[in-house]
């Protein structure tokens, strides 16, 4: 095998980042910039939800 055909078949291997780290990365970033501006607000909803949530009731 030749240098030629070495350094020719890792370039064909080797690509543009696939396409599963891009849509990781920006749902990351979504997420870190919807928290960053709601955070407060998500945090007081989620609290309420669970605060009207009732457990079974006590037979006592």
């Amino acid at each position: 095998m030749t240098l030629q055909r070495i350094v020719s078949g890792s370039r064909s291997e080797r690509g543009d980042v696939p396409g599963w780290v891009l849509i990781t990365l920006m749902t990351a970033a979504l997420v870190v910039g919807l928290w960053a501006i709601a955070g407060e607000r998500l945090q007081t909803m989620f609290e309420e939800a669970l605060s009207g949530v009732t457990g079974p009731d006590d037979p006592r």
